[in-house]
């Protein structure tokens, strides 16, 4: 297996290490599935998967490296970590958030964050949105903040009327 990227994540799922890698796959281009590595019979005491089982997906999306684990039930994503998906337009940002959010939590939505099926914390962010905010002592700032607060998936044309002082949809 050739590396050429130092550092990658590696996914921990109970079972759904190529099912997963597979949905991800199917939604960001340049994305592809590089190899399956299965468990052994040695080893099934500790791992206690069977043998031929998907133990690891190796993965690429959008050319960034990923790696999924069948690692059992022992742990669970949780908010800490999440996936940033830099979005060039409102386009892009619904087309991740509808990949992504389907068969996720509802109720994990907030200010561009969801959750997806697999439990896994994504952040659909539009590129806009740090210039937006990067004085937070101006009131084009304060405003846009105030805006993306009460959004789940971000609209980045409220975005924008917020910045100008435009009267924003509650």
């Amino acid at each position: 297996m050739h590396v050429s990227q130092r550092i990658s994540p590696c996914l921990w799922f109970d079972h759904q290490a190529e099912e997963a890698a597979t949905f991800y796959v199917s939604i960001f281009k340049n994305s592809k599935i590089t190899s399956v590595a299965r468990y052994t019979k040695a080893g099934h005491e500790i791992h206690k998967r069977p043998a031929g089982s998907v133990m690891t997906v190796a993965f690429e999306l959008d050319g960034q490296a990923f790696t999924a684990l069948n690692g059992g039930p022992e742990f669970r994503f949780n908010e800490a970590v999440s996936l940033q998906v830099n979005c060039n337009n409102q386009e892009e940002v619904d087309y991740y958030w509808d990949k992504l959010s389907k068969g996720g939590d509802p109720k994990a939505q907030q200010c561009g964050w969801l959750k997806d099926k697999y439990g896994l914390s994504w952040q659909i962010v539009p590129t806009v949105l740090p210039e937006m905010l990067k004085d937070h002592e101006s009131q084009k700032a304060q405003r846009a903040m105030e805006a993306m607060l009460r959004m789940k998936k971000i609209d980045v044309r409220e975005l924008e009327r917020a910045v100008a002082g435009e009267r924003v949809s509650a």
